[in-house]
């Protein structure tokens, strides 16, 4: 049995259209190294709307008594990076990851926003393979014990975004994230992004990934605003 098909075996989906996943798993770095690869960055901006769509809708259904914010918290808290990451060790997705030598001595195995972009495209991947009740069913295997943990009476919130739009909204603010900087070559490119609340600098924080960065950013928003 190859990577692939023990990384099918873990996902408990089967591709008909093997194509599809071979894309999720390939990072921008190696379609510079083999001519005809296509990356998966694509896949990963539709995986991140199905998994979105596919939590919503289950801690609707499932948590009635909670509120709005406590319903935003929980999602982040599954489909944010450290979320994803999780899932993507259950899978051991990181090996079957399709990289160019330059990022395979790097880390890139490793490195989270990597793997969870990964994980997204795999569930974009489903979704154009299978439809959306098998992106459904398998997405929910993965996260339902999150969800229960998180919606737990004293959740582990790790989604610091989420922690500062609230603040926004109860305060009737606008937030606002904007790139400072970019660097760096396609496969290992370095952020920069700020927040500003109501027009004002709040945070800036580096990463390397948007999401990542502006993470940080909110994080150090949250702890100059005094938001908990």
């Amino acid at each position: 049995m190859n990577k692939l098909d023990k990384l099918q075996e873990k996902i408990g989906y089967k591709f008909k259209n093997v194509s599809l996943l071979k894309t999720a798993l390939t990072h921008s770095s190696y379609i510079n190294e083999v001519k005809g690869a296509k990356c998966y960055e694509r896949m990963e901006f539709l995986g991140d709307s199905v998994l979105s769509v596919v939590v919503s809708e289950y801690i609707f259904n499932h948590l009635k008594t909670s509120s709005e914010g406590d319903l935003s918290k929980i999602r982040a808290s599954v489909v944010c990076e450290e979320g994803l990451d999780k899932i993507a060790a259950e899978i051991g997705i990181g090996e079957c990851l399709y990289l160019s030598r330059g990022e395979e001595l790097n880390g890139g195995r490793e490195r989270k926003s990597i793997i969870a972009d990964a994980v997204e495209a795999v569930f974009a991947g489903i979704f154009l393979d299978g439809g959306m009740d098998e992106a459904k069913r398998v997405i929910l295997n993965f996260t339902v014990k999150y969800i229960n943990e998180y919606s737990g009476k004293n959740p582990k919130i790790l989604e610091y975004k989420t922690r500062l739009q609230e603040y926004a909204q109860e305060y009737a603010k606008s937030v606002e994230y904007t790139l400072v900087s970019q660097s760096g070559p396609d496969h290992d490119k370095r952020y920069v992004y700020a927040v500003s609340v109501d027009g004002k600098k709040c945070g800036e924080g580096k990463g390397k990934s948007k999401k990542t960065a502006e993470q940080a950013a909110a994080k150090e928003a949250c702890m100059r605003l005094g938001i908990k």
